[in-house]
């Protein structure tokens, strides 16, 4: 028995009371097949029926409508594909700007197309057939490994490198899907692999716009510490002075005019230890005099007196002054995890942990408040004070260092900065050590 499969239509079996005339664009009914005496009516019915389904099926080959054959024997079913049925699929897969590949679960191509070849540098010939592990490092071959596994039930996206043909590293992103069983009852996997090399260069521009905004903002702020270290506070003390003097020369009986010249000395002061404290915070010379432990622990201070919040903080032993910028960005980043605390957290203890392992710092900050979720887009958060987090996660990036935040209803909120010191640090203690023993040569 044969069944034709239209394109885009699901199977149906053909209607047992179809007339044996077959109507064709308008023609006009033909008998199919004779009268014939002795032949029983429903023999002949059944005869017609089945020459009209053949003509029906010739009608739809003919005109594209079926792109495979089913034929039911002796041996099981048996699915026929018809030549250039899969044309159009075909040209879809091979003009797409992604890379598709079909492979067994071991990882052996059986498809690919001309825009994977050329990704991975090799002609096609070299790339169907073989294995897809010769592109991919062996902690990469690991990692998809269990995608690979579960694609049968769920599908999956993955970000690696592939090794081309020419040695050269080519990022992309990899999504993963299982395919129908083949014959032999092998699962099929389908594979979309997408380029990321211009994805990956417009972040890189993008973060080196973010780091020369940084820069820029550091000096900015800078400048009006500067300023009003020097200027503002300077001014608001003499006036200070002044208005001590003017307190001081009042005669006793005129007490209403004393006491609002001592008034206003009061509110003068407070004006002043106010925009130190601004000054301070735009820029800290302590950070820069001091280092980052002293910063610190005057950060911590003023958040207590400020908030009335406890603060434990504890600063291991650094082996070795850290670079300037990587001092600055921690000192940003307790700042504004302090802030978004004293604000939005509810918070009752804070935690606050400096510590260095092996050529790794690591600042945590841990309070005891309300949690939130850090993968809400910001827009959303804007409301509870953390669209702060973005600046956090580039100022990290800025150093080389990587941010994570963790937040559970509970169990408060932890803030982990880790910054590498690999080839910076290293290059100091080298030069320390040098000029150490330059300044020792008899």
């Amino acid at each position: 028995m044969r069944t034709a499969r239209k394109k885009n239509s699901p199977r149906t079996a053909p209607s047992e009371e179809r007339n044996a005339a077959f109507t064709r664009q308008g023609a006009q009914p033909r008998q199919l097949l004779p009268d014939k005496p002795g032949v029983p009516a429903a023999e002949l019915a059944g005869l017609r029926a089945r020459l009209a389904v053949a003509e029906e099926t010739l009608r739809a080959i003919r005109s594209g409508e079926v792109d495979s054959v089913m034929v039911a024997g002796k041996e099981g079913s048996q699915v026929f594909t018809l030549d250039g049925a899969e044309h159009d699929y075909r040209v879809l897969i091979e003009s797409m700007n992604e890379g598709a590949l079909m492979l067994t679960v071991n990882k052996m191509i059986l498809y690919a197309n001309e825009r994977f070849a050329r990704m991975v540098k090799c002609p096609l010939e070299q790339v169907t057939g073989g294995s897809l592990r010769r592109f991919l490092s062996p902690a990469d071959r690991a990692t998809l490994r269990p995608l690979m596994k579960q694609s049968a039930k769920k599908g999956a996206k993955i970000q690696l490198l592939l090794h081309c043909g020419d040695g050269s590293r080519l990022p992309v992103q990899i999504s993963i899907q299982g395919l129908a069983r083949n014959s032999s009852d092998h699962l099929t996997i389908g594979m979309v692999v997408t380029d990321l090399t211009e994805s990956r260069r417009n972040e890189e521009r993008l973060r080196a716009l973010t780091h020369r905004v940084v820069q820029a903002q550091e000096a900015e702020r800078g400048r009006v510490a500067l300023e009003l270290h020097d200027h503002i506070t300077q001014l608001l003390c003499a006036i200070l002075v002044r208005s001590q003097t003017l307190a001081n020369q009042l005669p006793a009986r005129e007490k209403l005019l004393k006491h609002e010249a001592l008034k206003l000395r009061e509110l003068l002061g407070e004006a002043a230890v106010e925009v130190e404290r601004i000054s301070h915070n735009l820029r800290p010379g302590v950070l820069e005099h001091l280092g980052l432990a002293a910063v610190l622990r005057v950060a911590g201070n003023d958040f207590m007196k400020r908030t009335g919040l406890s603060l434990t903080l504890a600063c291991g032993q650094l082996a070795v002054r850290l670079p300037g910028d990587i001092e600055l960005t921690l000192y940003r980043i307790l700042q504004e995890a302090l802030q978004n605390v004293g604000l939005h957290a509810r918070a009752r203890h804070v935690k606050v942990n400096l510590t260095m392992k092996g050529n790794i710092v690591q600042l945590v900050i841990h309070d005891d408040g309300i949690s939130f979720d850090p993968d809400q887009p910001p827009a959303r958060r804007k409301k509870n004070g953390h669209l702060g987090l973005l600046g956090l996660h580039e100022r990290a990036a800025y150093v080389g260092g990587t941010l994570s935040v963790e937040s559970e209803p509970g169990k408060g909120t932890t803030i982990t900065a880790k910054i590498p010191l690999i080839n910076r640090v290293s290059g100091r203690v080298e030069e320390a050590a040098r000029i150490a023993f330059t300044r020792t040569k008899p």
